[in-house]
C-alpha cells in the first residue's frame, strides 16, 4: 500500500521529493509499488520508471492535471498500460500547448486506458459521467486535520452519485522537516518571499510521505477506499521498454529495405571516393555495413545521409565531427571529409558489436543556415514526429544561494556581496564552502540568516530550475512523438518553439534517437569569405572532396 499522488523535485519547482528518495522510501517501507503524479508534467516519469525497475518496485505513472482557466477543476490521471501512458503524454501536451484546453471536455473523451482520481466536485458536476468513465473514475478522499469537512462532503457526494471512492494522500515533501523547503521552493516559483506567500499556495503540512502502515491506519474505518487505492495500483502495468531502440523510419524507395538501400548508396559513395576501388576499401565497407545491420542502425545512417544530401543540394557548408570520422560508411556517405583508410582510423572507436548506445554523428552547419535544415527535418519527417530536445537547467551553488536569499527577503545588493565569491560548484558544497574554497574563507555563513539560507540552498543541489532548449539535439520518432513523451513550449513561449518535457538523458533511456545538428559560426564566416573572394577572384570551392587516383 502506498500513496497514489506524489510530486517529485522534477516537477520544476512544484514538489521537493527527489525521485531516488521516493523509490527508496517505498522499498524501505515494504511497498510493492510507488506512484509519481507531477503537476501538468512528466519531466521525471522516465527516470522514475527506470529507478523503480532497478529496485524491483512497480512504477505507477501519472500526472496531476488542472484546467488552465479554472484551477478548481483538476484530477489525477493514472496510466493503466502503454496506451494509457501515450494517452497521458497527449493529455499533458494538449494542456501545455492549447490555450483553449478544457479538462471537462477531455473527460468526455475515450478514457478506457486511464484512471481518473479527483476531489473536485465542480469537475464531477460539469462532466457527463457515462458507463466507461464511471468504471475508471474515483472520488479522491484525503484524511488530514484540515480536510475532514471536505472529505465528508466528497464521500456524501460519491454516495449520492454512486461513484467509487479512493483513499489518497498527496505528498509534496519527504518528511515534516522539509515543509520549510516546500515553502522556499514555492516562493521561488511564485517570485515572492516566504513571508508574502499568497493564501492557498502551500500544500497541507501533513502532505509528506507516509508509510503504508500510517496510511492504512488513517483509513481503517473506510476499507473500501483503501482497497480501491491498492486495486488501482495493481491494475497499472506500463512497460516503457527502457534500453531498447525506437528508430525512426527513413522513407525508402519501392522494393528496398533500409539495409539494402544503405548498402547501395554506400558502395556508390565508395566508387566516388576511391578511383579505382581497392580490395581493402570493399572489405572494410562490407564489414562496417554488416555491423550496422546487426545493430539495427541502418535507418539512422539513412536519415543522416538524407540531411547531408539536402544540405549539399542547397549549397550549405557542413561537416561531421567526432568519432564518425573513423567510419568508412560515414566517409562514403559524405558525413565526414577524413579518409579513414589513409589515416588508419579504427571503425570500432565509432561503432562496434559491444556498443549499447546508438551511433552519434554530430553535424555542424553555419549558424545562419542551421534553422533551415531543422525546418527541413520537420517538413520531411512530420511535425507530429519531430521535436527539439529540452535541457534541464538545474540549481548550482550560486543560483541556489541567490534564490533562497531572495525569498528570505535579503536585498539584492547584500546577496551580491556574498554570491560574487561563491565559485561555480554544486550547491551541496555550500555548508562547508569556506573550508573547500580559499576565495570564500572571508564569508561568514555561521550567523543567521546566512546559516539557514546556506543549509536550505544546499538541498536544492541538482533541482530543476527551468527548461531550456538543447543546443543541438533533435528527436525523430517512428510514430507520433506524443506516443512517447509530452511536449511544451520553450521558456520564451512567444517564439513558438516546442520542446520535449524530458531532456536528452531520459530521451535516450526511452530508446528514442537524438540527432545533433550544431550551429557553427565559423562555417558562416567561411562561406561569407568564399563569397567575397569569388566576387573578386576566381571561384573557390571548400571543402575539397578527396578522390584517390
Amino acid at each position: 500500500m502506498f500513496t497514489l499522488h506524489a510530486h517529485s523535485n522534477y516537477s520544476l519547482l512544484e514538489g521537493t521529493i527527489p525521485i531516488e528518495e521516493l523509490v527508496s522510501f517505498a522499498k524501505r517501507s515494504g511497498s510493492a509499488y510507488a506512484a509519481l503524479t507531477d503537476t501538468n508534467a512528466m519531466y521525471g516519469l522516465i527516470q522514475f520508471a527506470r529507478i523503480c525497475g532497478e529496485h524491483n518496485i512497480k512504477p505507477v505513472l501519472g500526472a496531476f492535471i488542472d484546467d488552465p482557466k479554472e484551477k478548481n477543476l483538476s484530477a489525477v490521471f493514472i496510466a493503466k498500460n502503454n496506451e494509457g501512458y501515450a494517452h497521458l503524454c497527449r493529455l499533458i501536451t494538449t494542456r501545455k500547448l492549447k490555450e483553449d484546453f478544457s479538462l471537462t471536455e477531455f473527460l468526455s473523451g475515450h478514457l478506457n486506458d486511464l484512471f481518473v482520481i479527483t476531489s473536485s466536485i465542480d469537475l464531477l458536476r460539469a462532466v457527463k459521467i457515462d458507463l466507461a468513465l464511471r468504471q475508471n473514475l474515483f472520488v479522491e478522499l484525503v484524511s488530514t486535520a484540515k480536510t475532514k469537512k471536505r472529505t465528508k462532503e466528497l464521500f456524501e457526494f460519491a454516495k449520492e452519485k454512486k461513484l467509487q471512492v479512493v483513499a489518497s494522500h498527496p505528498a509534496y515533501f519527504l518528511t515534516p522537516d522539509d515543509f520549510l523547503l516546500h515553502k522556499v521552493v514555492t516562493a521561488i516559483h511564485l517570485n515572492t518571499t516566504v513571508e508574502n506567500l499568497p493564501p492557498g499556495s502551500l500544500a497541507d503540512e501533513e502532505f509528506y510521505l507516509k508509510t503504508p502502515e500510517e496510511f492504512s491506519k488513517k483509513w481503517r474505518s473506510l476499507p473500501e477506499a483503501l482497497w480501491n487505492a491498492d486495486r488501482i495500483a495493481q491494475a497499472c502495468n506500463v512497460d516503457l521498454k527502457l534500453g531498447g531502440y525506437k528508430f525512426p523510419q527513413f522513407p525508402l524507395p519501392k522494393e528496398e529495405s533500409a539495409f539494402s538501400f544503405l548498402w547501395k548508396i554506400s558502395f556508390e559513395g565508395l566508387s566516388k571516393r576511391y578511383r579505382p576501388i581497392t580490395d581493402a576499401g570493399i572489405k572494410r565497407l562490407q564489414y562496417e555495413l554488416e555491423v550496422i545491420d546487426e545493430l539495427g542502425f541502418s535507418d539512422y545512417f539513412l536519415i543522416v545521409w538524407d540531411l547531408v544530401r539536402e544540405a549539399k543540394n542547397r549549397g550549405m557548408l557542413h561537416i561531421g565531427r567526432g568519432s564518425a570520422a573513423n567510419s568508412l560508411v560515414s566517409y562514403c556517405l559524405g558525413f565526414t571529409e577524413v579518409d579513414p583508410l589513409e589515416q588508419n582510423l579504427y571503425f570500432e572507436r565509432f561503432l562496434n558489436r559491444g556498443r549499447t548506445s546508438p551511433p552519434d554523428v554530430d553535424l555542424d552547419f553555419s549558424w545562419k543556415e542551421r534553422d533551415e535544415i531543422i525546418k527541413y527535418v520537420f517538413d520531411r519527417y512530420g511535425y507530429d514526429k519531430v521535436a527539439m530536445i529540452s535541457t534541464t537547467v538545474t540549481f548550482r551553488a550560486r543560483s541556489a544561494f541567490r534564490e533562497v536569499a531572495k525569498v528570505f527577503g535579503i536585498p539584492d545588493s547584500e546577496i551580491s556581496r556574498y554570491s560574487k565569491f561563491i565559485p561555480w560548484t554544486s550547491a551541496k558544497n555550500l555548508p562547508d564552502i569556506a573550508e573547500k574554497f580559499p576565495e570564500t574563507r572571508s564569508l561568514n555563513f555561521q550567523d543567521e540568516p546566512w546559516k539557514s539560507i546556506v543549509r536550505i540552498a544546499a538541498k536544492l543541489a541538482g533541482y530543476p530550475r527551468h527548461l531550456s532548449i538543447h543546443p543541438s539535439g533533435i528527436v525523430i520518432t517512428r510514430s507520433k512523438i506524443t506516443d512517447y513523451v509530452a511536449l511544451e513550449f520553450a521558456k520564451n513561449k512567444g517564439l513558438g518553439l516546442i520542446i520535449t518535457q524530458p531532456d536528452m538523458h531520459p530521451i535516450e533511456e526511452l530508446g528514442l534517437i537524438k540527432i545533433d545538428l550544431l550551429s557553427q559560426r565559423s562555417l558562416g564566416v567561411l562561406k561569407e569569405a568564399m563569397k567575397a573572394i569569388n566576387e573578386e577572384r576566381e571561384e573557390v570551392n571548400v571543402p575539397v572532396q578527396n578522390v584517390r587516383s
